[in-house]
């Protein structure tokens, strides 16, 4: 499966969103920290970590007998910059000519008395 299909079955997941909103508060928790904000079993979440790991918008790290695990924003980017981006940048700009244009408009009208 493409690196970006992987990325968008991990984000279509309400617990793996809510996964990655906790790392991105703090980021570095262990399994144990976030199983505590969810309410799901260890091995649940664990599920979850490794679909997060394979779409690498999570990485781990092992710190001697724990196992750290920070976001990586990097992919959400990619997607953004692909399929968000590209299709705001034409009504932005419309939105922006729009207003310079009211605004010339606006400047040439003379003060009501």
């Amino acid at each position: 499966m493409p690196d970006e299909d992987l990325v968008f079955k991990a984000l279509a997941d309400p617990t793996r969103r809510f996964l990655l909103d906790l790392l991105y508060a703090r980021d570095g928790r262990t399994l144990t920290e976030l199983e505590s904000e969810v309410d799901m079993t260890r091995f649940g979440v664990m599920k979850h970590l490794k679909l997060l790991e394979e779409a690498d918008l999570v990485v781990s790290r092992k710190e001697g007998r724990e196992k750290r695990h920070f976001l990586n924003p990097v992919p959400i980017r990619r997607i953004h910059d692909r399929w968000i981006d590209k299709y705001t940048a034409h009504h932005t700009s419309a939105l922006l000519d729009l207003k310079a244009q009211l605004e010339a408009e606006e400047s040439l009208k003379e003060p009501e008395q």
